[in-house]
């Protein structure tokens, strides 16, 4: 009976229960997210989901980064990031050569990395969470090969050096490849401003006989809003045009026809997902954070985690609106 009193003696004890209630967790254990271009609305996707996480678990989120396109100033950042020796760092890479340096450093300091919608497989960081971005450029590149009968001149915007992007563009290679009319007239560097996809839509727009563009493929999300509008105003309907992401804008333009279909990506699953592992690494390290795991048949760590990727046309277009309208309020 004395030993039954005692047990609810500790059980009932305040320091036990304070104990129970705080778990691992602490509001002093701090991870951050990294990325550039932070302004876009698919950045504050990410940001939403990369927060909802850190509620959940009652840990602390710090975003960091440029509102533009900028890899330098995303290397300052994510080395102000390390400096602060958080418990882990999620990051997008803009510039693969670029920042591997600063992501390496941060496992050397002991801090866990994951990259997230766009890679930096020669780094150490331990793996990656986001879109199959050779297999979306392949899905988009059936639709543009569909469309245009199987021939036609193709002019893309990108930002050539983003792993990401690179990636897609590859898989849409992959697509035409089966399709020899198909014919890529230009891959044009916006340079982290729609404005540039405008400016050079209109252009091409002009253009007649052999040097027609037929298709505009819009490789990141910013330019599918502006590439619609150009081809709005010069009446050039009977062009295809594929854009990327799920904006609400670009949403409206696929209900009114002018955007034929784009891709849809995941980046709210990135951020949630990207926290919650690098808080199940945190409380569990590795014997080494430097080993390449992607080649350890044995390993708990996967090389790649997909996010998942799906085409969205005026079939479908509703239901991404839905979605969208809902996580809004």
């Amino acid at each position: 009976m004395r030993s039954m009193k005692k047990l609810v003696a500790l059980a009932l004890s305040p320091t036990l229960l304070l104990l129970v209630s705080c778990g691992r967790h602490s509001q002093s254990e701090t991870y951050y997210l990294v990325a550039a271009n932070l302004s876009l609305p698919y950045w504050k996707t990410a940001v939403s989901g990369f927060n909802a996480a850190a509620a959940r678990y009652k840990v602390t989120a710090k975003v960091a980064g440029p509102d533009n396109y900028d890899a330098q100033a995303e290397l300052q950042e994510l080395n102000h990031a390390v400096a602060a020796k958080p418990a882990g760092i999620l990051i997008s890479v803009a510039d693969e050569g670029l920042l591997k340096p600063g992501i390496d450093a941060a496992v050397a300091a002991g801090i866990p990395v994951i990259t997230m919608d766009s890679d930096a497989p020669s780094s150490r960081r331990l793996f990656f969470i986001g879109t199959n971005n050779l297999a979306a450029g392949q899905l988009g590149g059936q639709r543009v090969a569909e469309k245009l009968g199987g021939r036609g001149n193709v002019v893309f915007f990108s930002m050539p050096g983003q792993p990401n992007l690179d990636d897609r563009l590859k898989g849409f290679k992959d697509a035409f490849a089966s399709h020899p009319e198909i014919k890529i007239m230009d891959v044009v560097n916006i340079k982290g401003d729609a404005r540039n996809a405008f400016d050079n839509t209109q252009q091409y727009l002009t253009q007649t006989g052999m040097t027609k563009v037929a298709a505009f493929v819009c490789l990141e999300a910013s330019s599918g809003k502006v590439v619609a509008d150009a081809i709005r105003r010069s009446k050039a309907t009977d062009r295809v045009l594929v854009a990327w992401d799920v904006e609400q804008d670009t949403l409206a333009e696929i209900k009114d026809g002018t955007i034929e279909a784009t891709i849809a990506q995941k980046p709210y699953t990135m951020g949630f997902v990207g926290l919650k592992e690098l808080d199940e690494i945190f409380h569990n390290k590795p014997a080494s954070l430097a080993k390449d795991y992607s080649v350890d048949a044995f390993s708990e760590y996967p090389v790649f985690l997909d996010t998942g990727t799906a085409l969205v046309d005026k079939a479908n277009v509703d239901v991404y609106a839905k979605s969208a309208a809902e996580h809004q309020q």
